[in-house]
């Protein structure tokens, strides 16, 4: 018999984005459900994975053991969010305003709004406010199913901010249920006391801030905005040579507003992921399909900025190159942490199929962070980190939109959100770690 002590029994739907990572062309539309499912994990991890009848027959369950009867609800695993801006403090809603009334992204940023009013906003604040205002939106992505998250810097831009941030992230991963993957975007924009030397910021990022970041282990990936307004190719390049030198992984913001040529680079440099790729071009999307690059699409804000433009999500899937989807969290072009709203997003603005655009949060997701070995597919041996959505079959996932379907939330085998709230409200901080502060 196999030894278990959590199970999840008699779903609907049991959908287990089966390996191997990442899934490319027709696999990515391949859910792996099974009717009638059922789950079992120990010590943290799956250790079944099957039918009722199988599980009634393999599995037995400690005796103070956890059983989640999921009849008629949808069993899937965890969301990972690939992309967000989670460590940041102030909001744009009156941006939000300009943008209806006419004004551009572009004409916001050139009168010092934007990326650098969240600079502002987020120098004046401390680490607390910080890890605070990140604590209340990892409850919210929790709450939504969202078991992994990454997490950027980039609204400090200069030292001490950026380190802030990035501490803010490691304290919040001590804290919080959610597992956090940091990433260090230095190279966001060029800040207004460098405005005259952008090469010396260039230099400062490269020759001063990674290092730093670096010896602290404050980060696992290194990012840069390759876009008109913030960096070039060239300044990309430099700044990314110098990450990997001090072993940080390289992901790129690439192809947003224009075509740069950031999609090219991600794949000659073999970064993790080239984000956004609205304007990809073909040369682009055949560098990354060589590559192995992943796409990491971000509909929300393309959605949020009433862009006409959205990537080419279909293109990429044809060409075989691997797919995610992300919130893109930010308080400017995507204000939401939650994945629940980006799926339906992928399905009516990218064309995406609902068992695709699943595939693409979880297991994609988690091979984009390098964490598909452990995360984002419900495998014997992986992390027990699922959700239990009160929808009889995953397609409502996409199909009935606007509303919070997530019931349950296991994450490393323990139950953090049980009847859409958080466990441990009044005794453990969030549903904390064991044995974390």
């Amino acid at each position: 018999m196999i030894e278990a002590d959590l199970a999840v029994v008699d779903a609907a739907e049991l959908v287990t984005i089966p390996g191997p990572a990442p899934k490319i062309g027709p696999r990515l539309a391949e859910a792996g459900v099974v009717s009638r499912g059922c789950l079992a994990a120990r010590d943290g991890l799956i250790v079944f994975v099957g039918d009722e009848r199988e599980y009634r027959r393999q599995v037995h369950l400690a005796r103070h053991g956890v059983e989640i009867d999921a009849t008629g609800r949808t069993v899937l695993p965890g969301f990972v969010d690939p992309h967000t801006h989670l460590p940041f403090a102030g909001s744009r809603e009156n941006e939000f305003v300009e943008r209806l009334e006419g004004a551009t992204y572009e004409s916001i940023a050139a009168r010092g709004g934007g990326i650098l009013a969240t600079v502002r906003a987020t120098r004046q604040a401390g680490i607390d406010d910080l890890v605070r205002l990140g604590k209340g939106r990892l409850d919210i992505m929790l709450r939504h199913g969202t078991t992994t998250v990454e997490a950027k810097s980039g609204y400090g831009l200069r030292l001490e901010d950026e380190l802030k941030q990035l501490r803010a992230v490691q304290r919040l991963h001590d804290i919080h249920p959610v597992d956090l993957v940091p990433t260090f975007l230095g190279a966001h924009v060029v800040p207004p006391e460098w405005g005259d030397d952008r090469a010396g910021y260039v230099r400062e990022v490269a020759e001063r801030m990674i290092p730093e970041v670096a010896r602290e282990g404050l980060a696992r990936y290194c990012d840069v905005f390759v876009e008109r307004g913030a960096f070039t190719v060239e300044e990309a390049e430099r700044i990314l040579d110098a990450a990997s030198r001090h072993g940080l992984g390289l992901r790129l913001h690439a192809e947003q507003r224009s075509a740069g040529g950031g999609a090219r680079l991600a794949a000659r440099l073999g970064a993790a992921s080239a984000d956004h790729l609205e304007h990809v071009t073909e040369e682009g999307i055949e560098a990354l399909r060589e590559a192995g690059t992943t796409a990491v699409l971000l509909p929300g804000a393309s959605f949020f900025l009433r862009e006409a433009r959205d990537a080419p999500a279909r293109r990429l899937i044809e060409a075989g190159v691997p797919v995610a989807l992300a919130t893109d969290c930010n308080p400017g072009t995507c204000p939401t942490e939650a994945m629940t709203a980006i799926l339906p997003l992928a399905c009516l603005r990218l064309g995406m199929r609902p068992a695709e655009a699943i595939a693409a949060a979880t297991l994609n997701a988690a091979h984009a962070l390098g964490l598909a070995a452990s995360r984002g597919s419900l495998e014997v041996g992986k992390a027990a980190d699922l959700q239990v959505v009160d929808v009889p079959n995953h397609l409502h996932l996409a199909y009935h939109f606007g509303v919070n379907h997530c019931r349950t939330v296991i994450k490393d085998g323990r139950v953090v959100v049980e009847d859409g709230s958080i466990r441990g409200r009044d005794g453990n901080e969030g549903g904390a770690r064991p044995g974390t502060p």
